[in-house]
C-alpha cells in the first residue's frame, strides 16, 4: 500500500475512542490466537477479520494492512513480555542476574493464561520470524515496538556498569545487540529441522547457551 496511507497503529490506538480502542485490541488478540494455533501459515486479513468478528472497514480504520496489524501484535507482546520480566526480577539485587531474566524469557516464552507450550512455541517462532522480515520492511516501527523490553536492558546493563560489575560500553547499543543476536539465534535454531528445536527444553538449553555467550562479554572472567 502507498506510504502516504500507512497509519502508525499506536497512533491510531492513542488516538481513538474507547470504542475504537476496544476494536484494536480485539483485532490484536485475535492475531495472537491464530498465531498460537497455526503460525504464520494461514494468517492474513481474512482469517483475523473471521476470528475477530469484525468486517474490513473496521480494520482499515485501525490499520494500513497485515504488516500494520503484525506490528501492532508486536507491540503488545514485547509490553507483556517487558512486564513479565520486571515481575521475573522482583526482589533480585543484581544487575547481572536481573539481565539473565530477560534473556531467558526472550529466549524461551511463555504460555498466556490457559494455554500449553505448542500454541506460545508457534508463536514465539512467527513472531521471530516476522522480526527479520520488518527489520528492513519497517525499522523504525520495529524499533518502536521493541522499545519497552530494549530500554529495560539497556537499564539493566546501566545498571551494572554503575555497579563496575558489567563492562563499561553503550547500553543502548548493547541491548540491541543482545536482542538482534538473541532473536537470529533463536530463528536459525527454528529452521534448522531439529525434532526438538520448538520444544521447552531445548529452548531453556539454548537460552543457558546465550545466556553464557552474553555474560562471558558484558562481564568476562573473575567478575
Amino acid at each position: 500500500m502507498n506510504g502516504d496511507l500507512e497509519i502508525d497503529a499506536s497512533d491510531r490506538l492513542a488516538k481513538s475512542g474507547p470504542r475504537g480502542v476496544d476494536r484494536a485490541a480485539v483485532m490484536v488478540e485475535a492475531t495472537l490466537r491464530l498465531l498460537g494455533q497455526s503460525g504464520l501459515e494461514g494468517l492474513n486479513v481474512r482469517a483475523v477479520l473471521k476470528e475477530a468478528g469484525i468486517n474490513r472497514r473496521i480494520f482499515y480504520e485501525h490499520f494500513s494492512g497485515k504488516d500494520d496489524l503484525v506490528l501492532a501484535v508486536f507491540a503488545k507482546s514485547v509490553q507483556l513480555t517487558a512486564d513479565a520480566c520486571r515481575s521475573d526480577m522482583t526482589g533480585i539485587v543484581s544487575p547481572v542476574e536481573r539481565l539473565r531474566c530477560v534473556i531467558f524469557r526472550l529466549a524461551v516464552g511463555d504460555p498466556r493464561p490457559g494455554e500449553d507450550w505448542g500454541p506460545a512455541l508457534r508463536r514465539g517462532a512467527a513472531l521471530c520470524r516476522e522480526h527479520l522480515r520488518l527489520a528492513e520492511a519497517r525499522p523504525e516501527r520495529l524499533h518502536a515496538a521493541l522499545e519497552p523490553v530494549l530500554e529495560l536492558m539497556a537499564q539493566t546493563i546501566a545498571d551494572g556498569i554503575a555497579e563496575g560489575i558489567i563492562r563499561a560500553g553503550s547500553p543502548g547499543r548493547l541491548s540491541k545487540l543482545i536482542y538482534n543476536m538473541l532473536s537470529t539465534t533463536v530463528h536459525a535454531e527454528l529452521l534448522a529441522s531439529v525434532a526438538d528445536a520448538g520444544s521447552p527444553q531445548r529452548r531453556c538449553a539454548l537460552a543457558e547457551e546465550i545466556w553464557e555467550f552474553c555474560r562471558s562479554a558484558l562481564v568476562g572472567a573473575g567478575i
